[in-house]
């Protein structure tokens, strides 16, 4: 079976925590031991992950050293990919003994035209409280949201059109390797008269894994977050969890775009195109949600 995981940033970083790299090192190595081995173990995987905290940290490094302009989202991104690439990559083959595993660099095409453009919604970098915002509001002229806990800085989350590496990949996968590829949602371009170029912006990991997903004709996505389950109402006292449900069931649901919006999205157009397995939950869940024994599972309806 191939099997689709991608994951949360909470692999790597857990709200509260600091951005340091042996934290995220240790907190992956778990997810890791818990998550994605006993599945590679006895499947082809292939892996995707987040990247908005650590982002919104190269970020905020590269605003503050001034004798240069700051890089720009698509090459910051860029950057975050192959760290935590390296890192996912290690922690799976310090797992699993003489697994072969290949991390790819990976852009994806975007349309210049989206509407997310003009309406940044997606969430990276750390947590701000009120004072902080507003300083780096005025004097970096970031765009912020609320969070639960205060304030994050809000970027373009235009959706994924092309994968461009999907050739190398599909090589990859049928040569029988384990891929890490499209961390971050990959690296934004779009296409004009001379090529590529990349893009200020974020593509969604969610909805570039579906794409990935759907494209290598995967048996099976798992979106892994830190919580158990898709929940009705957000905090999950005011709600309920979802277990086996629908994709019309799930749509009749409100969700945060900041959070489980677009995993209840990317799963639920990944269920309708290819009516094949997905499953929302819990990263340590990995292995019972794929046998169907916990977490979110969606069926397309009347299928």
């Amino acid at each position: 079976m191939l099997v689709v995981l991608a994951l949360g940033g909470n692999a790597l970083m857990r709200r509260g925590q600091a951005l340091e790299f042996d934290v995220q090192r240790k907190n992956l190595a778990a997810a890791v031991t818990s998550g994605l081995a006993p599945i590679a173990r006895k499947h082809q995987v292939v892996i995707t992950h987040g990247n908005g905290p650590q982002v919104g940290l190269l970020a905020l490094q590269a605003a503050a050293y001034k004798e240069v302009a700051p890089y720009p989202l698509d090459v910051l991104g860029a950057e975050s990919e192959g760290m935590i690439g390296y890192m996912v990559s290690q922690a799976l083959a310090n797992a699993i003994s003489g697994l072969e595993i290949a991390t790819l660099l990976t852009q994806v095409e975007v349309d210049p035209a989206d509407p997310a453009f003009a309406t940044p919604t997606k969430p990276i970098g750390p947590i701000y409280e009120d004072g902080e915002m507003r300083a780096l509001a005025s004097h970096a002229q970031w765009s912020f949201a609320r969070d639960a806990h205060g304030f994050r800085r809000t970027v373009p989350s235009p959706a994924p059109r092309r994968i461009v590496e999907i050739g190398a990949i599909n090589l990859l996968v049928r040569a029988g390797m384990t891929v890490v590829c499209a961390g971050g949602g990959g690296i934004p371009v779009i296409a004009d008269a001379n090529g590529l170029r990349g893009i200020e912006a974020v593509i969604d990991k969610d909805h570039s894994s579906a794409l990935l997903a759907e494209e290598l004709g995967a048996d099976a996505l798992l979106l892994l977050t830190d919580v158990p389950a898709v929940w009705t109402k957000w905090p999950m006292s005011e709600g309920e969890p979802l277990g086996l449900t629908s994709t019309d069931r799930l749509r009749k649901h409100r969700f945060d775009a900041g959070s489980m919006g677009p995993k209840v999205e990317a799963a639920c157009r990944f269920a309708d195109r290819t009516g094949r397995f997905v499953g929302i939950g819990a990263i340590e869940d990995a292995e019972a949600i794929l046998e169907g024994r916990a977490g979110t599972i969606i069926k397309a309806e009347g299928r």
